[in-house]
């Protein structure tokens, strides 16, 4: 009965080992988001002569750079090779060597080596997994798999700082270092043993070449959920460079800030796979468009708080709203992909993410100049145009009689098929 439930969500031995795997990423990357201001302090910097804050930023934004900025290759290369469970080992294993570095390491240089070794990592690992959950999930199911990924993620995410503050203070340095090392280590055994790969060579065209920027794969579709799922990171992401200002706005300290900054986990949590079920049934559009909608008043009104509750609420239902766009985002992208394309197609949502959470912030410090509001009046109008970009350029996948957008009758003719890079037969075939 237990397995026919998990099942019935779309959770099979291989989705959870690929989304204990990215849990282990989050674990091991928010780990160190709490080590690196306090280890730069203590280490001499004999190159880079700048301000400790300026450090901690640029080792903290090296890894989402290089991350973002490579992902197209990466994932080109795992529609090339086909070896997706090689690749997601590999890419795990450097992030692995890369936080097991930290221990010697006593430069700033050697930082910013290890920084770049990291971002390779995930750069590899992140492709590779996505396009291997949309080769072993069932369109069907897809939201609920997708959902108990971006759930795993998310627990990594809250975690890690936890883990990470605890075992500095009573072990030191070291203990953080190896217990995120391990975390990724058991992530690496659960792919060899869990984890098929799915055949991708003997599907791709026979005489056809070979790109890493395919126009062909970038459809409306898939550019509009990367665009709803960068959206979505830039306006909860917004917060974090403007906590001085929150903590003497509200009166409260930095234990204070963070409480209310980690309860937007508290929404993704509770209703990330079921919303990401919910979008197997109704559909991938009307959650996406629903996330959007909240995101935009969520946002808006954190320049106006005047309360920690105040924040923590609007925080929440940032959670919420971003619970309803990741995984469906993600889902839609799944079922708009093309055998031999997958790695190619899934790298431009997760790199939307990326560069999101980087450009998010640095909005908001620019913004905030001018005066505190304004980066949160900006931040609500953005996902307003994402409800208008997902409305008129993302197609509806799901085609059940639930559906809210989706159609009743599927495409009848070769060329529907083609314009709507669903792929109905041939597909469905493949994926399940």
């Amino acid at each position: 009965m237990a397995n026919n439930f998990w099942e019935s969500i779309g959770v099979n031995r291989g989705v959870l080992a690929l989304s204990v795997a990215r849990m282990a990423d989050a674990i091991g990357n928010s780990i160190l988001f709490i080590l690196i201001p306090l280890y730069v302090a203590k280490i001499p910097s004999e190159i880079f002569h700048f301000p400790l804050p300026v450090l901690v930023g640029i080792l903290i934004s090296l890894y989402g750079i290089v991350n973002s900025s490579i992902q197209p290759f990466t994932g080109a290369l795992s529609d090339k090779l086909g070896r997706r469970k090689l690749m997601i080992q590999l890419g795990l294993g450097l992030m692995m060597l890369g936080t097991l570095g930290f221990i010697p390491a006593d430069r700033f240089a050697h930082l910013i080596i290890l920084r770049i070794v990291q971002g390779i990592g995930v750069a590899i690992t992140i492709p590779a997994s996505m396009a291997l959950m949309a080769s072993i999930t069932k369109k069907e199911t897809r939201g609920g798999s997708m959902g108990t990924y971006s759930m795993l993620r998310m627990i990594g995410f809250a975690s890690g700082p936890i883990i990470g503050g605890f075992l500095q203070v009573h072990f030191g340095f070291n203990s953080a270092f190896y217990a995120g090392a391990g975390f990724i280590l058991l992530a690496v055994i659960l792919v060899h043993f869990w984890v098929k790969d799915a055949p991708v060579a003997a599907t791709k065209p026979p005489k056809q070449r070979f790109r890493v920027f395919d126009r062909a794969l970038m459809s409306p579709g898939v550019l509009s959920a990367a665009a709803s799922t960068m959206i979505m990171a830039m306006a909860f992401s917004m917060v974090t460079t403007l906590e001085n200002e929150f903590n003497t706005r509200l009166g409260i300290n930095a234990l204070g800030f963070s409480i209310a900054f980690s309860s937007l986990m508290i929404g993704r949590l509770v209703l990330q796979i079921p919303l990401g079920r919910l979008s197997d049934y109704v559909g991938r559009k009307p959650l996406i468009l629903g996330g959007l909608i909240l995101m935009a008043p969520a946002t808006a009104l954190l320049g106006e708080v005047t309360s920690m509750f105040q924040l923590i609420l609007l925080r929440v239902l940032q959670g919420i709203a971003a619970a309803g766009i990741a995984a469906p985002a993600l889902a839609v992208v799944a079922d708009l992909s093309k055998s031999g394309g997958e790695g190619r197609q899934m790298s431009v949502i997760t790199m939307g993410f990326g560069i999101g959470m980087a450009v998010g912030p640095l909005i908001a410090g620019l913004l905030a100049v001018v005066f505190f509001e304004l980066p949160f009046l900006a931040g609500g109008l953005l996902p307003l145009v994402g409800v208008w970009i997902v409305y008129r350029y993302m197609p509806e996948t799901i085609h059940g009689k639930w559906a809210v957008f989706g159609e009743k009758k599927r495409p009848s003719s070769p060329d529907d098929h083609d314009r709507d890079n669903i792929g109905w037969e041939q597909d469905a075939r493949e994926r399940t």
